[in-house]
């Protein structure tokens, strides 16, 4: 088993533009152990530290995981 994060944008994020990234865009971040992936997930979900005040992170964060066969969970 391969525990992961899949990142996604919101709708509503210019970048999700069919020109640009597209409204599919995913992109993943693969970990060895759960724990692993869960530390990465309050890391990555918490606000950036360099962000203006009132900006909001527009990137959706979800654990996953991928079974022996390749399949998405």
């Amino acid at each position: 088993m391969r525990y992961g994060i899949r990142c996604t944008m919101s709708s509503s994020d210019p970048m999700s533009a069919p020109h640009l990234l597209g409204p599919d865009w995913a992109d993943f971040y693969w970990y060895a152990t759960a724990a692993e992936r869960d530390a990465a997930l309050v890391e990555k979900s918490s606000e950036h530290r360099f962000s203006r005040k009132g900006d909001a992170p527009r990137v959706i964060y979800a654990p996953v995981e991928r079974d022996q066969s390749g399949n998405l969970r």
